[in-house]
């Protein structure tokens, strides 16, 4: 069973909980490409995939909370909490949609925060934020880094650290970017071998990669995606300026 199939199982339950009627408790999801400036607002840099192109942000929303999810697959989705959880998950649409929707969910119970991705200037917060965080937390370690976020990799290569650093996109790899050689995503378990933590983004639970780099040592996921996994799965999840 997969992460997801588990977490529809613990939503369920949290439905169930609250009394909730899933086959007429509306959710709408929209998965229109969202503009920089809807999505990111304005930051100083021009590098983040949402600039690029490589990846959207589809947005969940139920009652007055938003959800944020990426996914290289979008499209448009309205349905009920009952639609939701019967999705076959056999896609990066899918899963991304049921992502967001958790997301949306679990923040109007007041279960978690940081659903929305952070804007303007919060990109760079958060980057300069995260050396300290992983060397306070496990030393000067070395990173085994998943998901190009040009931001992180390039505060961490001048903290120093030692980093292996993966992507999807094929337009990154063979490529320095931000101090640090981009590897193919075939390289993970290996990477993850190498090094001391992962530190991964949270839309491999979306583009289904997340088991690629299943090993016993401590993974740090970061992002808005994997707010509820997160929750649910007691994950450790680093994401200190999402809204």
């Amino acid at each position: 069973m997969t992460i997801l199939e588990q977490a529809r199982e613990k939503w369920l339950k949290l439905i169930q909980e609250k009394n909730i009627d899933a086959k007429t408790a509306k959710i709408h999801v929209t998965a229109r490409t969202l503009t920089p400036a809807e999505a990111i607002g304005m930051p100083e840099r021009r590098d983040y995939p949402l600039f690029l192109g490589k990846e959207v942000m589809i947005e969940a929303q139920f009652g007055s909370c938003k959800g944020h999810a990426f996914t290289d697959m979008p499209g448009n989705y309205d349905g009920t909490l009952q639609d939701v959880l019967g999705l076959s998950l056999a896609n990066s649409f899918e899963r991304a949609v049921f992502v967001a929707s958790l997301n949306a969910f679990m923040k109007s119970l007041g279960l978690i925060e940081g659903t929305v991705h952070c804007r303007d200037q919060q990109p760079q917060e958060c980057a300069l934020q995260l050396a300290d965080y992983i060397r306070k937390q496990y030393g000067q370690v070395k990173i085994a880094f998943v998901g190009l976020q040009p931001g992180l990799i390039q505060a961490l290569t001048d903290a120093k650290f030692e980093i292996r650093a993966s992507d999807l996109n094929p337009d990154n790899i063979g490529k320095v970017k931000c101090g640090t050689m981009i590897l193919p995503a075939s390289t993970n378990r290996e990477n993850a071998k190498w090094a001391d933590i992962i530190v991964a983004t949270g839309s491999t639970f979306v583009n289904d990669s997340y088991q690629e780099f299943s090993v016993d040592k401590p993974i740090l996921y970061f992002g808005v995606t994997v707010s509820g996994i997160a929750q649910l799965f007691g994950l450790q999840r680093y994401c200190p300026c999402g809204n």
